[in-house]
């Protein structure tokens, strides 16, 4: 009994000492720690409220408009029949610039494409020429630099000379030219009493947001360049995924950034340099940029593009400066070989009528003349298959359980008759190389751009804008983009049936019934492609519908006269 009492005692005894003990934790320790989490929370919430309160006043403070960013330096103006702009003194960068012929719409009243900003705006855009040397105690000039100038306007007819001279009495001054397109010519030099090693640099800077950019497999947009002879295209997502690139060119070569219709580029001395493609984030922003650096030397005269990329306007310039690959800034892809070609002709059509909707009917007319020996060739024997499909039914219902035996009768049929069943496809195989050629020629030359037909085709590098579903206009609603059928694809779509009609079907019936439902996936796949390429099509087809009927009607009278 008294043991019992005793472990009872002693029970109690621990316990209220582990109560004491938890107490004494909660109080002294725990609680304080409580408290000074608490106070470290709220101070952090106050400092993030600080430092919110902070970035809204100086984002408040900041220029809030393109006026305002332009108005934080003095400026030379920039002023031409193909440029409007400015220079800004404050670090002699080139970060405003508009195309005077272009427009952000089909409005002519519309404004100016703009292809430069300034570096702090969100879409900064610019480019800056310079000095850099290994010796730390010269004072070069920087982004900071206030120039001096000696005219207040860059014009085609006066040149500005652009001046800054460092403490120590060392003079350095850029020429500034500007033709009547889009090149300019930057003649840089330094005066000092005593030899000075430098190395003279140029760069274009842009800010571009990767994150809401979808990218485009038809064409590059991004950093580009041509070096020793070749071609090198960096996509910005994968520039900004660390493949930063670095090239030595021994003589000849440029670099930029190029968008689908407009181009900034340098065009180094033709001698050695360095180039560099880059990318960096600076206040939340992803920057991307591609410099050049050349060899040691105090004078350098350099050419720099920023325009539209207009394919006679490349190519002249790539003969006056001797620029390697210059027209290849404008992407006509893996079919180089025809798209230039076609798109040249196009251009040689237009200025005969004066309308490219026509010209891309003269192309059509052509490549179906050059290649009508071919398609006589095809449609006949797709004539002769035709007056063999009683003898292949007839085939097929006699071995239908048996497919070898079935295919091997067949082909023996077709060999007697000395006829190939593919060569039906031949001709189609052939247009597919012409068909991606004068899409790309449609989706990425300037010249496309805008360019009107007749009727309501205001832009035939834009889709057909009427639409089935609305009653071409008719009804005031807005259909899902699948739904978007216009006039010249379901003309388009008319074409394909008749030709189909025309043709015999493919021995397969489940490739009978694919190639009937063929003409209505089109409609709808060609519902948002470019007008300008489904006219092409529909065109084509009709041209194939009526070399199908002459064909047909020759080979009749020729049966009939046997």
């Amino acid at each position: 009994m008294n043991n019992k009492s005793s472990d009872t005692r002693n029970l109690l005894v621990t316990l209220t000492l582990s109560m004491l003990i938890i107490m004494f934790w909660q109080y002294y320790v725990e609680a304080p720690q409580r408290k000074a989490q608490m106070l470290a929370q709220q101070a952090r919430a106050n400092a993030q409220v600080q430092i919110k309160h902070e970035q809204e006043k100086e984002e408040a403070q900041l220029p809030q408009t393109r006026e305002q960013w332009l108005a934080q330096s003095p400026r030379v103006l920039i002023n031409s029949s193909n440029l409007h702009g400015s220079v800004a003194l404050k670090g002699l960068r080139f970060d405003d610039l508009t195309l005077a012929r272009y427009h952000e719409a089909l409005n002519p009243n519309s404004p100016e494409v703009v292809l430069f900003s300034p570096a702090g705006m969100v879409g900064g855009y610019f480019a800056a020429f310079g000095w850099t040397s290994d010796d730390v105690a010269l004072k070069l000039p920087g982004d900071d630099t206030l120039w001096s100038a000696d005219g207040k306007e860059l014009t085609p007819e006066h040149p500005v000379t652009f001046s800054w001279k460092n403490p120590d009495g060392v003079v350095f001054r850029a020429r500034v030219a500007l033709d009547d397109k889009y090149m300019f010519t930057v003649a840089q030099s330094v005066e000092a009493k005593s030899p000075l090693t430098l190395h003279s640099y140029g760069y274009i800077n842009r800010v571009f947001d990767t994150k809401t950019y979808p990218g485009t497999g038809i064409m590059h947009e991004g950093p580009l360049g041509v070096f020793d002879g070749t071609l090198n295209e960096t996509a910005y997502k994968k520039l900004a995924g660390g493949s930063e690139q670095t090239f030595d060119t021994p003589s000849g070569g440029w670099l930029g950034i190029s968008d689908k219709y407009w181009l900034a580029a340098i065009i180094p001395p033709n001698e050695p340099f360095n180039s560099h493609f880059s990318y960096y984030t600076s206040k939340g922003r992803d920057h991307f940029q591609t410099d050049y650096l050349s060899q040691p030397q105090t004078q350098s005269t350099i050419h720099f593009f920023a325009g539209a990329k207009e394919l006679a306007v490349l190519d002249a310039y790539a003969a006056q400066y001797q620029i390697p690959l210059f027209d290849r800034a404008v992407d006509f892809g893996m079919f180089y070989f025809l798209t230039k070609p076609i798109f040249l002709t196009l251009n040689y059509f237009h200025k005969l009528v004066g309308n490219f909707g026509i010209a891309i009917l003269l192309l059509t007319v052509i490549i179906k003349l050059i290649m009508f020996p071919l398609a006589h060739t095809s449609f006949r024997s797709m004539h002769q298959m035709k007056t063999l499909q009683p003898k292949i039914n007839d085939i097929r219902e006699r071995t239908k359980d048996d497919k070898i035996k079935m295919n091997q009768e067949i082909m023996e049929l077709y060999k007697r008759e000395k006829i190939n069943p593919a060569s039906g496809c031949l001709p189609i195989f052939i247009q597919i190389p012409v068909f991606f050629a004068l899409y790309k020629v449609l989706y990425v030359t300037i010249e496309m751009r805008h360019a009107p037909f007749y009727g309501w085709i205001h832009d035939l590098s834009a889709a057909d804008p009427t639409n089935l579903f609305t009653l071409f206009g008719l009804i005031n609603w807005s259909p899902p983009s699948f739904l978007h059928l216009g006039v010249w694809p379901l003309v388009m779509c008319a074409t394909m049936v008749i030709q189909q009609h025309q043709s015999p079907p493919p021995p397969d019936p489940a490739q009978a019934k694919m190639m009937k439902m063929l003409p209505f996936i089109f409609l709808f796949v060609f519902s948002s492609m470019p007008a300008g390429l489904v006219i092409y099509w529909c065109w084509s087809n009709t041209f194939t519908i009526l070399q199908q009927w002459y064909i047909m009607t020759a080979h009749k009278k020729s049966q009939a006269q046997k």
